[in-house]
């Protein structure tokens, strides 16, 4: 007599095991195919045959390339891009500095990057300055304001900001707001439904939830983007929450926002008008959203994004080129430093040449992960000849680069695989001697806060520490 629990439960566990073994070996097959970078296939080869449990939800919410997909097709972006190109093109004199024409080349081959001249900067260092910056423009919009933040936190500087759109709404100016549904993952609903129920069109950034979980939660919207009337634009590290005010028990908050006013408004307003179609569907491209501007400055500015899909990662790349530009100094703030390779041999490339390359981070970081993940490759550019600085005053969040007295950015990028790989990010590039001697002045008065590492003293921490730092830096690219 046969027993059928018995044989039902072999074929159970035969079909199983063929799903199982059938899901890493196509998992592995697809990871192949992807043509990546080797050492990243064979990291996840190697997960997947010894871990492969782990190595199946790893890769199922973090592994997945997005490189190839597009936001938006050809055609409804030469649309958006009508207006801003025509604006560029109607430049009476737009003189490209020699020294920066290939960089300026390489952001408009690959994110169509238009360099516009005649632009006002302010430079904010302190998050009060730029809220009440913020404050003041916001009360003057008379036609739209576009606004788009990582974090938008339910508390005090949250709700103040918050209050000023609906009253805004309230009086016919049109108001949009994309907020990142991981960074605000906290955020009571309640507080983005006041606003809608005022006349605020909000949108979530890749909402996050089951069933369609998958990779939208390592793929995040790190960008802080204001548009006014189209005229008056901000765009830095600096999110909307009260720490960035008040900084932390231990020390402040110290970060870096610029706003804008001119031209490069338009790459602003472009960046934000791609992400509006993203999260609604919507193709925004009327005049109104780019009015005529006047010379209100003299700085030439390239407004530049970056995402995990398209071909190309094209703010790491522009970092690549300009690290190995540098002629006299290249200057680097982060919170994070957890380099591709690229980067890391740019940078060790241009000290070994002689080139003044100086790396400010944060003494005390918000994240201890990634703050073991940084210094684990501390060593790597010491020996090259980078200068390394750890800021004491407080936190030290400022994405700023500075070049050469002429090139300067700031923007919402870490220089870590996240914002490199993974996250939707924006930059400003500006080509400019008196911005960038205004930024080279900002970092020599960070500077003046932080202590200098140097190569003997770094090699003489405990080993215990070397050791967490370098099982860290393995888990680097998920950071």
């Amino acid at each position: 007599m046969f027993d059928w629990n018995y044989i039902m439960s072999q074929i159970a566990t035969i079909a199983f095991d063929i799903l199982y073994f059938g899901a890493i070996i196509g998992t592995i097959i697809v990871i192949i195919l992807d043509n990546r970078n080797p050492v990243k296939t064979m990291a996840w080869i190697l997960i997947l045959m010894f871990l492969p449990i782990v190595g199946l939800v790893f890769y199922f919410f973090f592994g997945r390339s997005r490189r190839r997909e597009r936001i938006i097709g050809k055609k409804s972006y030469g649309s958006l891009l009508k207006k801003p190109m025509a604006e560029y093109l109607a430049q009476d004199s737009c003189a490209l500095p020699m020294a920066y024409s290939r960089l300026i080349s390489l952001f408009r081959q690959t994110n169509q990057a238009l360099p516009f001249d005649g632009n006002r900067v302010e430079v904010y260092t302190l998050g009060l300055s730029m809220l009440q910056s913020l404050l003041r423009e916001l009360e003057k919009a008379k036609h739209h304001i576009h606004m788009e933040f990582y974090i938008f936190e339910d508390d005090a500087i949250g709700r103040l900001v918050r209050d000023v759109l609906i009253e805004k709404a309230r009086a016919g100016v049109e108001v949009r707001v994309i907020y990142d549904d991981v960074g605000c993952w906290h955020v009571p609903n309640r507080f983005f439904e006041v606003m809608r129920e005022a006349g605020v069109e909000v949108r979530s950034f890749l909402k996050v939830r089951f069933p369609l979980f998958t990779s939208k939660v390592n793929f995040r919207n790190h960008r802080k983007i204001v548009i006014i009337d189209g005229s008056v634009g901000f765009v830095g590290g600096m999110n909307l929450a009260e720490r960035y005010m008040r900084g932390y028990s231990w020390g402040i908050w110290r970060d870096t926002h610029l706003l804008l006013e001119g031209k490069a408004v338009h790459g602003l307003q472009t960046a934000f008008l791609l992400d509006w179609y993203f999260v609604d569907r919507t193709l925004i491209t009327s005049a109104r959203y780019f009015p005529k501007q006047a010379i209100c400055g003299t700085s030439l500015a390239q407004i530049v994004t970056s995402e995990p899909i398209g071909l190309w990662k094209e703010i790491m790349q522009g970092l690549v080129m300009a690290i190995s530009g540098a002629k006299k100094y290249f200057y680097v703030q982060t919170p994070y430093f957890l380099p591709t390779e690229a980067v890391l041999i740019a940078m060790q490339t241009a000290a070994l040449s002689g080139v003044d390359v100086r790396l400010m981070l944060p003494y005390r970081a918000d994240n201890r992960l990634t703050h073991l993940g940084s210094c684990s490759y501390l060593a790597d550019t010491l020996q090259s000849g980078v200068k390394v600085y750890f800021y004491k005053k407080g936190f030290l969040h400022s994405k700023l680069m500075v070049s050469d007295d002429e090139l300067s950015t700031v923007g919402s990028t870490n220089m870590d695989f996240r914002s490199f790989e993974h996250n939707f990010e924006v930059n400003a590039f500006i080509y400019d001697t008196e911005t960038a001697l205004q930024m080279r002045e900002i970092f020599l008065q960070d500077q003046r806060e932080s202590v200098q590492v140097f190569l003997k003293n770094w090699e003489k921490r405990p080993w215990y520490r070397k050791a967490a730092e370098s099982v860290v830096r393995l888990l680097a690219p998920l950071l």
